[in-house]
């Protein structure tokens, strides 16, 4: 496969993905806040935005601004509207992978949040019903995508993209409510902090589950299942597996073979989510554990641009090919 196609859907898929991500973000902070005030900063703070927020807006955390730059702003590259901007431009670069469907199901999706952005007044005051149009519309596109394309190549560089950026923001959710429990200390283990904690899971469609598998509502345990847990297709440990298995398969070489610099890198951090236990992670700080594992996600980032997609001297690619 030619390096401009895998990077093309890779992307496109990771911006799909991320769009749908920003507004569980901000579905969260507005269900952490049942019972007070919302607090603003942590969204911006957790995504890493918090300069470029500043430069834009100065300290002022406002609900209206915090949102505009979240949802439409186009200096803001991690906003919805710039990610699906993103998206469907790379999409348009690879039609020829694409089925009519798909390309079809992402323009729907750019131009509804397109349209959105041009009177966003309404949705800044009162943004629950887009932000569930945004994650359908994501589903859809996922749906399709699962249903018309063939997996080959193109569809497992796609899996990849989708998987980490997964990964990385279900994280990032967990750490919101770091930063919630930084202000709101006297709630831990309050009837309204067992509220907080529902509402991270219904932000990350995982309440119904959870709730099958552990029934009440304990923070360790809820945290072990979005990072942990091995059978749910948002926790962190299941996206990075499925992430694993496609990039093998692109390889071609078998799990357990990791002679590959970017393999070795994912067996490493896998190996560690499988065998890492709760209680350890709790003890050594959610935050940190958070942070260590945002750095392990950077560097397959890395690794997976100069494997597959960097455009390499002709000696290197003469050399890699003997």
């Amino acid at each position: 496969m030619l390096r401009r196609v895998a990077d093309s859907v890779f992307w496109t898929s990771r911006y799909l993905e991320r769009a749908e991500n920003v507004s569980r973000f901000v579905d969260v902070n507005q269900s952490l806040s049942l019972g007070g005030s919302p607090q603003w900063s942590p969204l911006i703070y957790a995504n890493g935005d918090e300069s470029l927020f500043q430069q834009l807006h100065g300290g002022e955390f406002t609900a209206e601004r915090v949102l505009s730059f979240l949802l439409f702003d186009p200096r803001n590259p991690n906003s919805i509207l710039s990610c699906l901007v993103k998206a469907r431009e790379n999409a348009r670069a690879i039609r020829e992978v694409l089925s009519v469907p798909i390309w079809e199901a992402i323009n729907r999706f750019y131009l509804r949040v397109r349209d959105a952005a041009r009177d966003p007044t309404e949705i800044l005051r009162l943004p629950a019903d887009f932000l569930e149009r945004v994650r359908r519309s994501s589903h859809e596109v996922i749906g399709v995508m699962e249903a018309t394309m063939s997996h080959d190549e193109a569809w497992h560089f796609a899996r990849i993209g989708r998987m980490l950026e997964r990964a990385d923001k279900t994280s990032r959710i967990l750490d919101v409510k770091y930063f919630v429990l930084l202000t709101g200390r006297s709630s831990i283990g309050s009837a309204l902090d067992v509220v907080q904690w529902t509402a991270l899971l219904e932000s990350t469609s995982a309440l119904h589950m959870y709730r099958k598998r552990h029934g009440r509502i304990s923070p360790t345990l809820v945290a072990e299942f979005l990072l942990l847990d091995g059978k749910f297709p948002r926790s962190v440990r299941f996206a990075i597996a499925e992430a694993e298995i496609s990039l093998h398969t692109v390889t071609g070489r078998p799990l357990g073979t990791n002679l590959d610099p970017v393999e070795e890198k994912f067996a490493k951090l896998h190996a560690e989510l499988n065998t890492v236990k709760i209680d350890s992670v709790i003890q050594r700080g959610l935050h940190e554990f958070i942070d260590e594992l945002q750095c392990g996600l950077n560097d397959l980032d890395a690794a997976i641009y100069h494997r597959f997609f960097e455009i390499q001297p002709l000696a290197q690619v003469a050399s890699d090919q003997q």
